[in-house]
């Protein structure tokens, strides 16, 4: 049976090579958007545009040479003109293989911006490809930050998709954010490697825009909690009894300011005043410090937000105690907005902008 130090040991640690991998990763894609800004649409140019062979393209490369090195040791006529042949076809792939995304717009058109944790928000884009046909299209939402020290950035799913010429492309996105929090929309890899393979083009563009993602509703949450009577609000009631109108029998002991003496003159019965005291009215609060302590902040959240929309379906007026931040009771679409803004960015730090995100991942 293995022991944890062999489990341990048997990880995958983070190579040198990884490691420069990542640094040389990140610092190109700080100069990639320095060259190509966020916005809610782009077009991609010279300028952003990027072309590498790919493993088979180098593959293809070595085979060139070798059949180079054989044609000139054996004077093969044919060797060489397949040779050249060959080299000719992957130079002219490469013209085609840049001008496949070169001239290519993209838009943005983001969601509602509102999502729970643990949900997949959806981006949609739009392509225009302008007076040339785009083929083999490949587009992939990257994250906005790596998953684990010394780990690749998980990513989404590749898309794949033709745009003819004076024509508009729709094509949906898929991601899944790794945090709660206002999130900037994360930065898109295009690609293509039409029409051999031997290269690929692409580009990397940050749309413009921000998600709200909400904490995960716990299921099944518990009951609202029970609410707390708070004095000083709410209807007046006469104290000991007495009528609505705040007039009562004069009793012995009634101090004379309170006796109404007009109303004796008129009716020859002794009446006071009566000193209303308000009702204690019951308001639910939803207050995190109330919360059972073996949850954690992130459970707590969870079953808050959980309430916050339990009490807004049964249409109960409910405040929010979050601290030193304080929503006050009441009901309504803007109210639970309001609530669910105040869960999502708690305890503050997590509210990260689009160019703050910009400046950590130029860091």
């Amino acid at each position: 049976m293995s022991s944890p130090a062999d489990s341990m040991s048997s990880r995958p640690a983070a190579t040198p090579r990884r490691r420069l991998r990542v640094a040389l990763a990140r610092r190109f894609d700080a100069w990639a958007a320095a060259r190509h800004p966020a916005g809610s649409s782009t077009r991609l140019t010279h300028r952003n545009v990027y072309i590498l062979p790919t493993r088979a393209g180098w593959m293809f490369a070595a085979l060139v040479l070798v059949l180079l090195v054989l044609s000139i040791n054996y004077q093969l006529n044919l060797g060489y003109l397949l040779t050249f042949l060959l080299a000719g076809s992957a130079l002219m792939a490469m013209h085609v293989t840049h001008h496949n995304l070169r001239g290519l717009t993209l838009s943005a058109r983001a969601g509602d911006g509102l999502m729970h944790q643990g949900q997949t928000a959806a981006l949609s884009l739009l392509l225009q490809a302008g007076t040339r046909d785009r083929w083999g299209l490949g587009l992939r939402p990257d994250a906005a930050r790596p998953a684990a020290p010394g780990r690749p950035h998980p990513v989404g799913d590749w898309v794949w998709t033709d745009c003819p010429r004076g024509g508009d492309t729709q094509v949906t996105l898929h991601w899944t954010p790794p945090q709660r929090g206002l999130l900037p929309w994360p930065r898109l890899t295009v690609e293509s490697q039409y029409p051999l393979g031997v290269w690929t083009a692409w580009s990397r563009w940050q749309p413009h825009g921000e998600l709200l993602v909400l904490p995960a509703a716990e299921h099944p949450a518990p009951p609202l909690p029970p609410a707390r009577p708070t004095p000083g609000k709410g209807p007046a009631l006469a104290r000991g009894g007495g009528e609505a109108d705040g007039v009562r029998p004069y009793r012995s002991g009634d101090p004379p300011r309170q006796v109404l003496w007009k109303k004796l003159a008129h009716s020859d019965e002794l009446a006071s005043r009566d000193s209303a005291q308000p009702l204690a009215q019951a308001e639910l609060w939803l207050d995190f410090a109330a919360l059972p302590a073996r949850l954690d902040t992130e459970a707590r959240l969870s079953r808050l937000c959980a309430w916050v929309l339990a009490a807004d379906r049964a249409g109960v007026p409910y405040g929010l105690q979050l601290g030193a931040q304080r929503v006050t009771v009441a009901t309504g679409a803007a109210h639970r907005q309001r609530c669910l803004r105040l869960l999502a960015l708690y305890p503050g730090p997590l509210l990260a902008t689009g160019a703050q995100a910009r400046s950590k991942g130029a860091a």
